[in-house]
């Protein structure tokens, strides 16, 4: 047989490395990134060997090495790879829409919905940061001060501005969208990680709900209310 064949440990027999290695460099660095996010997401960076990956992918183990020079750079890659998919300028185009015509409801609604459709297009996302906060990487801190600060920072600033016109409460701005925050991040977490029957509530009905609920404790009673109580 002219064709050169490796066989994998399960008995299923695969391309050789020099089979699978006709890809252009930017695909295979593509496909090494995809499948070591793969593997990262579940088994942690530490628990993920670069064997494994190479295995995974159908190359030899230098094939990694030629694309990155050591496993820390790959896992720097997968992370930046991540990071390009979440589109923050978007999100903060829409939100400056709602902000800018003072709805609430629609701006809270707005990030709880794309919180949900991130974690429902991307399935690995969620297990790649647990991970990654667990072990305590550099990196992931890295990743959140960049996508994540400046939706916070734009958050902070409209919550404080509501404030001093007097429809929210008065309260640390981080303290209250992080309270938003931690409803949405729940949900994810019970639904898409634990998958908790007894709690199982609908993407939808957490968009509607949520924020209804959120803005109705953070709200002042116009003042005329307030006097005929």
């Amino acid at each position: 047989m002219s064709r050169n064949l490796s066989q994998h440990k399960t008995g299923v027999v695969l391309d050789s490395p020099l089979e699978s290695g006709r890809m252009t460099g930017g695909a295979r660095r593509k496909q090494l990134i995809e499948v070591a996010i793969r593997l990262f997401s579940q088994k942690g960076f530490r628990g993920t060997t670069t064997k494994e990956i190479a295995l995974a992918a159908r190359v030899n183990e230098a094939m990694i090495f030629r694309h990155f020079p050591t496993k820390e750079d790959l896992y720097a890659a997968t992370l930046d790879y991540k990071a390009s998919q979440v589109r923050v300028e978007e999100g903060l185009e829409e939100f400056r829409k709602h902000a800018l015509n003072k709805d609430d409801e629609a701006l809270f609604r707005s990030l709880a919905r794309r919180i949900i459709d991130h974690h429902s297009r991307d399935k690995d996302f969620l297990r790649l940061m647990l991970y990654s906060a667990l072990e305590g990487h550099e990196l992931a801190r890295g990743f959140i001060e960049k996508q994540v600060k400046p939706i916070n920072e734009f958050f902070y600033s409209y919550i404080a501005r509501r404030q001093r016109e007097g429809a929210f409460r008065r309260g640390s701005p981080k303290a209250i969208m992080h309270a938003f925050i931690g409803m949405v991040t729940n949900h994810i977490l019970t639904t898409r990680l634990f998958d908790f029957e007894s709690a199982r509530v609908s993407d939808k009905e957490v968009e509607k709900s949520f924020p209804l609920i959120f803005l109705e404790g953070l709200r002042l009673a116009p003042a005329s209310e307030t006097r005929h109580k």
